[in-house]
């Protein structure tokens, strides 16, 4: 039998290995075929869709394979936004923007940014157009910076307000028998209330509400500024759902005109100039990137290091996805150890993580202190651990939209005790010495218990003290404002967690004054490896794991799972956002 199992398992991994050479085979035989350059031709206009995932830092691989492949293909990188929009203002061959886009796969903090950007290429004197069949909030956020916006007869501007939404588990702990032992540090610290509660707390409904309100403040303003339409109407057109419909949304003055795509193009031909009966140069924001655009070219030797930080922060190595300390201290070392690096950037967006991985990337940042500035930009979210690796910058900046503080620290273990003894296991144990022993089948005892806190209460004050000594407050002042409290980047600001607010291009800025320079080019950290089992990952018979179970369990119910196996895989004290916040 293990002979006939062995032989059907060899014969479908060989099977396997000639489907992926003759697709490589198929691949070389096209990428040595003739491929069209792509150029941006007179009187273009630039399309920009942002249905793809926007990470701050995506560099993209140089081997040729992984763009035949479509490796490159999921996401699009928040730099090369910025940059291409910067060298479109200057570029004559593109005489406008239109924006065309459904849903924006941004935070909060990077639509404003790009948004910004796009307010600064208006000022150029260059038009910009939107068009959309449907406006979810976000995009409508974004689009709402145009000169005009149009949408389909049929379609709706979803402009309602924030929400945020928290899954809490206690119920199920008590039917199911496994439950989360907490131990924590901070009233606010709610990444652990769904193990503890069957409802929020009061405390933790309060700064939600805080930050939403701040940062829907910061969305009102900005749409009111651009479409001339006071706050308290925008507050009025959301509690009501005036934009509903095409002839409502028209009404009160959400868009210019209900129009379908055909008839948009011919807008956007009459506003560069052209013949209605001839083609519309389009170029997406993608293929211009590809042509250089997507960079700000510099001769300059100086040189400032942006290091990217970005994902929840885990003991080990990191990559794209997650901030481990190994590649972000290696590219401190690095940067500082290059003679042509005169400061450092360090972009952060990441809800915090292990405490231990955040301890030892702020030794090496007080060590890089020594030789260059260092200057952090924030994100969507630079929260708790996140605020870790900021707190000794010597300068900081956030986004008003970003989500920061946070500043506490939790452990988390599973039991199974409940569930074992109904189903009838009886756990024993043997030890040589009396220190406290924990067993996921027993009931947490009280020495276990109290060494554990023990452990978070040393964790948390070190944070009191780096955050003290970084920001130059006292440790009951850090306190007061700490307690795993969230705070919006405006809030930060007013309370002293950050020093100004502004996007990574200010923090450049700030760095390069710092280092006594005004001639440099941006040197992007760290450098990632795509291993090889990485990319092929996409392959339908080599699918990622998560890929299949959104198949299977759905959005909504992935986001469920994911959530409860997160928690279950948390090693050590720490450092972490309240809660997956998901805002919309």
């Amino acid at each position: 039998m293990n002979f006939l199992r062995n032989l059907i398992a060899s014969i479908f991994g060989t099977l396997i290995a000639l489907g992926i050479i003759l697709v490589l085979i198929v691949l070389m035989a096209s990428a040595f075929g003739e491929t069209e350059k792509i150029s941006v031709k007179e009187n273009s206009v630039l399309e920009i869709k942002l249905d793809k995932s926007v990470k701050d830092f995506a560099p993209k691989s140089d081997n040729p394979f992984d763009e035949l492949l479509g490796f490159n293909d999921d996401k699009i990188a928040l730099n090369d936004i910025i940059n291409a929009i910067e060298n479109a203002k200057d570029d004559a061959n593109i005489k406008g923007i239109s924006i065309s886009t459904m849903g924006v796969g941004a935070g909060i903090a990077q639509t404003q940014a790009i948004r910004n950007k796009l307010v600064e290429f208006k000022a150029s004197g260059k038009f910009i157009n939107a068009y959309a069949d449907v406006y979810d909030q976000k995009s409508y956020y974004l689009s709402s910076v145009a000169d005009s916006i149009f949408l389909n007869p049929f379609g709706s501007v979803d402009f309602k307000g924030l929400s945020s939404e928290i899954l809490f588990y206690k119920d199920l702990e008590d039917k199911s028998g496994v439950t989360m032992e907490v131990i924590r540090h901070g009233k606010y610290k709610g990444a652990v209330e769904p193990y503890l509660y069957n409802k929020m707390s009061d405390a933790n409904r309060e700064q939600i509400t805080s930050f939403l309100n701040a940062i829907w403040s910061e969305i009102l303003n900005d749409v009111s500024k651009s479409r001339n339409i006071i706050v308290d109407e925008l507050n009025n057109i959301a509690d009501n759902l005036l934009g509903r419909n095409a002839d409502l949304a028209m009404q009160n003055n959400l868009i210019d005109g209900s129009i379908y795509v055909d008839e948009y193009e011919n807008k956007i031909k009459q506003a560069i100039g052209v013949e209605i009966d001839t083609d519309l140069n389009k170029i997406s924001l993608e293929d211009y990137i590809s042509t250089g655009k997507g960079r700000i070219a510099s001769s300059a030797s100086n040189k400032i290091a942006v290091i990217y930080a970005q994902g929840e922060i885990m003991y080990g190595k990191g990559d794209e996805n997650y901030i481990g300390q190994e590649l972000i201290i290696k590219a401190l070392k690095t940067a500082r150890k290059s003679k042509e690096v005169k400061a450092i950037v360090l972009r952060i967006n990441s809800p915090g993580g292990s405490a231990l991985a955040s301890e030892l990337i702020w030794r090496e940042i007080e060590l890089t202190k020594k030789t260059l500035p260092v200057v952090v930009s924030m994100g969507d979210v630079a929260a708790s651990g996140g605020y870790y690796l900021a707190c000794n910058a010597n300068k900081i900046f956030a986004e008003p939209t970003t989500i920061t503080g946070s500043i506490g620290v939790f452990g988390v273990i599973p039991n199974v005790s409940k569930l074992a003894g109904n189903i009838g296991i009886n756990a024993e144990q043997v030890s040589t010495n009396k220190s406290p022993n924990y067993s996921a089948f027993e009931p947490m005892s009280d020495d276990f218990r109290a060494v554990t806190t023990e452990g978070v209460e040393q964790v948390y004050n070190t944070f009191l003290d780096r955050v003290s000594a970084g920001r130059n407050m006292s440790f009951s002042a850090v306190d007061s404002i700490a307690q795993g409290r969230v705070w919006s980047g405006v809030e930060a600001k007013k309370i002293g967690l950050v020093d100004e607010l502004g996007n990574l291009d200010d923090a450049i800025a700030a760095a390069a004054e710092l280092a006594e320079i005004t001639d440099f080019k941006v040197r992007n950290y760290p450098d990632y490896k795509i291993e090889l089992e990485d990319r092929f990952s996409s392959f339908p018979f080599m699918k990622t794991k998560e890929k299949l179970f959104i198949e299977e369990l759905g959005e909504e119910n992935y986001r469920i799972y994911k959530t409860i196996k997160g928690f279950s895989n948390l090693k050590g004290i720490q450092a972490r956002m309240p809660y997956v916040i998901d805002i919309h």
